[in-house]
């Protein structure tokens, strides 16, 4: 996991993207020699290059793209790879390959670099080069995200934003001459994609995989007390993505500064064994860089903390692990080992029955009696154990997977990551019943997982959609060959003190399904190093193609089937057979349903079947690009949540699903490509709940007394005609009234999970229901017609927000009715303002097919609701009054404190 160490001085201003873990040294401990700086702040930043150069800065030649298949079929069968031309000129590969040398474990295989410099005359790359007509931005950034969207394209794919192109990012570094004889890494959390760094002139390395979080040694390059010109280029290319990938730095980027001899890049490794309420023994591997031309002899000591509900260290030593002593040779690395047991532990585990308990390990590294390094690692005590016959336990108690997928971006702020904006989606997520997040399909920010950890959310962390064949024309099956190892054991070492994680993923839907013994070759080998890195957790591929007798499925330590448990399109539900074929090994949905749904959209006549695809009037309108919200309507491979529930239900063996998917995502936009995002999430791209999110919930949360109608009472000139009205209740049966009037009393039968009255006649007035559960009351709701649009109503979810210019407050803007009600058709034109040291750092409304740019403070309400994000400005308190405008109605303001 992303250690969280001590700092240098006090003096240094730390942000630290909203993390409690990013925490000083506690008042009196001694200064360690480790000093992490987040350098996000204030970078220059370019898209293209200069003229005539981009050649001689490829990373490698890549294969012509004559065609664009955006739009294609979701589930299309990956090609075989095409093969490129020879290079032309130079390429930088070369140089860039060793950056990952640590990370292959045959030291045969690892990469030389050239003795030869690359010889380029590039003026962004010169110290004095004059950028500052560039623009002026901070990380993490997305230079795609503002827009506009394109209107040529198709580019559905990926969210009609411009994503692709080259970037230049430049910042000078503060290398002070105390710093000589120090080793000074940069370590870049996220860079979307083939990035190069650049040192005062001389290329330092490089990582293609724009998902993967990597550092690069600066040490040979640094002038310590002089000049230090940072540029780092990234080449994203077009046909590289079927969803929206982002574009540039979007994380965070961290200057790393330690004594020659020191901790190495997450170079952790706690294991936890023989846990219970009693007692639990924790072992821990430490491993040391020698950077320095000399050998050395260190003794490496640990010292554990528990960790607060926020994350912060609390109380005194829980335990010691005994100092370890290594022999470290010039250039070289050593590992100590040790181990303590535990009594009474805390134990993390998922709410609500459980609780996300942490502790902190703080290593420390002495030579000669001094000490030289401190690292801190946080972790969890927990015992994991994966059953054929039931699923997850988890401390010894069943946890089925109640799990959702989700892709990286954040909805209108885009890749870039922020954290109180993930932990929005996770709290929503939470609410709604979720306990698991696949990681859909690549490895997250670290912060993500830092929130997992401490909210209590298993993780099925995912490395790659592709290995060798491809799905688009450009995506990582080009590095696939040179990088699997190098991406998988990176990944695998970053994130495997985290215990939030339970299952490492190793491949989503690969074309490698459809090869036979070849592609189940390569499973064995990501199974075989992940195995390596850590044997405590179990591997996955995701499967919607291989059957139980194919060879993929036996290379992987878990079945997990994409879609194929409830059938997809006309094939039967596989269950049965791989549990026929592999009785020893857990089956779950890694991803179920696919569901298809724009919030409160709702068309008629309604389909009389559990599931249906969308077709142009049967859950799908060809003129508005929208999906009804009945929830009854799914993607071609998938099915309605209601199908894929009676699939699962039928075996008690399946450990449970992860939908596809939480939340709209951009890009990827099934079944109208034309529009921007997805219609796929249970809540909207803006974060507002669907009626889907309320089905999960009845489903997921048994014990929450609930009832919730669709769809909304408001239908003028459809008095008289057939209006379906259903219910979805954690009750077991519910009477409906029309205006008092009893449309009859429904009670659930087996495999049903929503109750349907199909033959309502809709009249202006009052839909009440009321739930019972084992024949008692058990919840009541009521819809009502309500009037015309009468006035705005604005929202915070919190009105107190942090001033470090990071933290966000999501304000839901509402059209109302002269009583209050909120107008469920309503798309009024709204314009949002703002007072104070706060900014609108974008917008949005969950409309699918809205293309107005999500910096725009003006945009059309989407069905009665619209949001604005609010941030506020580093170092700035006060008050911060957000305001929103529209023609003939009530205006609303709201304040919000900065502190």
């Amino acid at each position: 996991m992303n250690p969280i160490p001590n700092y240098r001085t006090l003096g240094r201003l730390l942000l630290c993207a909203g993390l409690a873990a990013c925490a000083m040294a506690s008042a009196g401990a001694a200064p360690a020699q480790r000093e992490r700086i987040l350098i996000n702040a204030d970078w220059r930043f370019q898209m293209g290059d200069p003229a005539g150069t981009s050649d001689s800065l490829r990373y490698d030649v890549r294969p012509e793209v004559k065609a664009s298949e955006d739009g294609k079929a979701a589930d299309a069968v990956p090609d075989a790879a095409v093969k490129a031309g020879a290079a032309q000129v130079p390429v930088l590969k070369p140089w860039i390959l060793p950056t990952g040398n640590a990370f292959i474990r045959d030291p045969a295989r690892r990469h030389q670099r050239p003795a030869q410099e690359p010889k380029l005359d590039v003026a962004y790359l010169k110290a004095g080069y004059d950028d500052s007509a560039w623009k002026r931005v901070n990380l993490p950034h997305d230079w795609a995200i503002a827009g506009p969207f394109l209107e040529q394209g198709p580019y559905g794919g990926v969210g009609r934003l411009p994503s692709w192109g080259i970037g230049w990012y430049r910042k000078q570094l503060a290398i002070p001459a105390s710093d000589k004889g120090r080793s000074i890494f940069l370590d870049v959390e996220g860079a979307m994609s083939y990035a190069s760094v650049w040192l005062n002139g001389k290329l330092v390395g490089g990582w293609p995989y724009g998902y993967n979080s990597w550092r690069v040694d600066l040490t040979p390059y640094v002038v310590p007390g002089g000049a230090n010109t940072l540029a780092i280029r990234l080449d994203n290319p077009p046909e590289s993505s079927r969803w929206y990938p982002g574009g540039g730095i979007y994380r965070n980027v961290w200057l790393t500064k330690t004594e020659p001899v020191h901790v190495g890049q997450w170079g952790t490794h706690v294991k936890t064994a023989k846990v219970s309420k009693a007692s639990a023994e924790v072992a821990l591997d430490v491993t040391v860089d020698n950077g320095s031309g000399a050998a050395a002899s260190v003794e490496v000591a640990t010292a554990i903390y528990n960790l607060d509900d926020k994350g912060a260290r609390t109380g005194g030593v829980v335990a010691t692990i005994a100092p370890a002593r290594i022999q470290l040779a010039a250039g070289g690395s050593g590992t100590a080992s040790g181990s303590v047991v535990i009594a009474n532990p805390r134990l993390w585990g998922p709410p609500p029955t459980q609780r996300p308990n942490r502790y902190l390990a703080v290593t420390t590294v002495k030579r000669d009696g001094a000490v030289i390094d401190s690292y801190e690692t946080r972790f969890g005590v927990r015992d994991v154990r994966m059953d054929p016959d039931k699923g997850m336990f988890v401390n010894g108690e069943h946890i089925p997977f109640k799990g959702v997928n989700n892709h990286h971006d954040l909805g209108a702020l885009g890749a870039a990551f922020n954290v109180r904006a993930a932990e929005r989606q996770l709290e929503i997520l939470i609410e709604m019943g979720t306990n698991a997040l696949r990681m859909s399909h690549n490895p997250p920010a670290p912060e993500l997982l830092e929130l997992t950890d401490r909210m209590g959310i298993v993780v099925i962390d995912e490395v790659f959609d592709v290995w060798e064949r491809k799905k688009t024309a450009l995506d990582t099956h080009l590095i696939f060959p040179d990088w699997h190892e190098q991406d998988l054991r990176s990944m695998l070492r970053r994130d495997r003190n985290h215990p939030s994680v339970v299952i490492w993923s190793v491949g989503n839907e690969v074309g490698e399904q459809y090869s036979g013994e070849a592609g189940a070759a390569i499973g064995r080998r990501l199974t075989a190093i992940a195995h390596e890195e850590d044997p405590s957790r179990p591997t996955m591929t995701a499967m919607n193609y291989a059957r139980a007798d194919m060879p993929l499925p036996t290379s992987v330590d878990m079945i997990s089937l994409n879609y194929q448990g409830a059938g997809i399109r006309t094939n039967p539900g596989r269950f049965p057979e791989f549990r026929a074929r592999f009785p020893d090994k857990v089956i779950f949905s890694s991803e179920s349903a696919s569901a298809l749904s724009s919030r409160g959209e709702y068309q008629f006549p309604v389909t009389g079947a559990l599931t249906s695809p969308v077709r142009p009037d049967a859950g799908g309108d060809w003129s508005t690009h929208q999906v009804s919200a009945y929830e009854l309507y799914a993607a071609d491979f998938g099915t309605s949540a209601d199908r894929s529930w009676a699939a699962q239900d039928q075996y008690p063996y399946v450990a449970g699903e992860f939908v596809w998917s939480g939340w709209d995502y951009l890009g990827e936009p099934t079944p109208f490509y034309s529009a921007r995002s997805s219609y796929s999430g249970m809540i909207d791209l803006a974060g507002f709940k669907k009626d889907r999110f309320y089905l999960y919930q009845a489903r997921w949360r048994p014990e929450l007394p609930l009832a919730h109608i669709l769809p909304h009472w408001t239908w003028p000139g459809r008095e008289g005609k057939v209006t379906p009205v259903h219910v979805f209740t954690s009750g077991d049966e519910a009477e409906l009234f029309v205006n008092g009037k009893s449309q009859g009393r429904k009670k659930r039968t087996e495999f049903e999970y929503r109750l349907r009255w199909d033959l309502v006649t809709y009249e202006p007035g009052e839909l009440k229901v009321v739930a019972y559960k084992q024949g008692k009351e058990w919840a009541t709701s009521t819809v009502r017609t309500v009037g015309d649009a009468a006035r705005l109503e604005l929202a915070p979810d919190r009105k107190q927000i942090r001033a470090d210019g990071l933290d966000l407050s999501f304000v839901t803007l509402r059209v109302a009715d002269k009583d209050g009600n909120t107008v469920p058709m309503a798309k009024n034109q709204v314009k949002f303002s703002i007072e104070g040291p706060g900014e609108i750092v974008a917008t949005d409304n969950g409309d699918p097919t809205s293309f107005v740019p999500f910096p725009s403070a003006e945009r059309p309400a989407f069905n009665g609701l619209a949001l604005a994000i609010i941030r506020s400005k580093p170092g700035q308190a006060g008050a911060i009054t957000v305001r929103a405008h529209a023609p003939a109605l009530q205006g609303a303001s709201v304040t919000l404190q900065a502190k």
